[in-house]
């Protein structure tokens, strides 16, 4: 009778599967694969799915009730030939040209200065943060009530209590876009104030030490050394500002609310332009057609982050 030879705890080739067989490091890939493929998932189900969605949609015809039929460049052509389009294109680069660098400026210069305060250093922070906290269409709606006229709105008693005829603020085609716009810079400050303080905090004090034994002037530190160093920071508040002013909604939607887009269209953005497409006039063709273009706006905000990161 032959016997087994095999030593005890000992596995002949061949046992325990394809994983027993792995190496450490090929075991180490699996674990990391498998940890991976969780958001991988996640992201081609909630992300890029609904993107490749929208992008073959943009090319049909659907009312949500029929089926889809095949439309070619036709969304894209009616795109082009439509005239609130392109006012809604110009006020959503409107909002982005003004509210970028004007948040920008106010944003560094609040933190500048209160990177050098001592004295309840975290209240203010927490009071500068706090807009940022609050519910956009509760904020919304309350700087609506300070446009309003006599004797309502807030901003126009104080205009009549020093004599000056009062404005109307969201029902004027030149000034319902600043309005509209002044709360929306105002709600992100708070975010950009911190993200600032933040780089001013990493800059390296022995750079201000040698500036200050040589004798330097403030101006010339701020311009030599503050501004060249935060450069990173500011890259990332233009870059995250800018998205989020071309995808203003939440502002427009709520303080134009009797009359969505104020008055003729003068602050309409391309983000209400296509929820109106989509949900009131229920043309999905030719909101995705609207959304593809705003992600190629996006898409190349994007690629301008990656360039002025890479020339750093």
């Amino acid at each position: 009778m032959p016997t087994d030879t095999t030593p005890t705890g000992s596995q002949t080739p061949g046992r325990g599967g394809l994983y027993a067989r792995l190496s450490v490091a090929q075991k180490r890939t699996v674990w990391a694969w498998g940890f991976l493929a969780v958001p991988i998932l996640f992201y081609v189900v909630i992300r890029f799915y609904p993107t490749g969605n929208a992008m073959v949609l943009s090319f049909q015809e659907w009312n949500l009730l029929g089926d889809r039929t095949w439309a070619g460049l036709d969304n894209y052509r009616t795109l082009v030939a439509d005239p609130v389009f392109w006012q809604v294109f110009r006020n959503t680069f409107a909002y982005l040209l003004l509210g970028t660098p004007i948040s920008l400026v106010i944003s560094f210069v609040i933190a500048y200065h209160l990177d050098q305060v001592r004295f309840l250093h975290g209240t203010i922070r927490a009071l500068y943060f706090l807009p940022f906290m609050t519910s956009a269409v509760a904020m919304a709606w309350v700087w609506r009530w300070f446009y309003q006229d006599v004797p309502i709105g807030l901003f126009n008693n104080m205009l009549a209590s020093v004599g000056i005829p009062q404005i109307s603020f969201l029902r004027s085609t030149t000034n319902a876009l600043p309005a509209i716009l002044a709360p929306a810079i105002w709600a992100g400050l708070g975010f950009q104030i911190i993200i600032f303080m933040a780089g001013l905090r990493a800059i390296p004090r022995s750079f201000y030490e040698a500036a200050k034994i040589d004798g330097v002037s403030s101006w010339t530190v701020l311009w030599e050394i503050t501004l060249p160093l935060l450069r990173p920071t500011i890259v990332f508040i233009v870059v995250l500002s800018s998205i989020g002013f071309l995808r203003i909604f939440d502002h427009v939607f709520n303080m134009t609310s009797a009359d969505p887009g104020g008055p003729l269209n003068s602050t309409k953005p391309l983000v209400l332009m296509i929820y109106q497409t989509a949900f009131s006039s229920y043309d999905m063709g030719y909101a995705a057609a609207q959304t593809v273009v705003l992600f190629v706006i996006l898409l190349v905000v994007s690629l301008i982050q990656l360039r002025l990161l890479r020339d750093r």
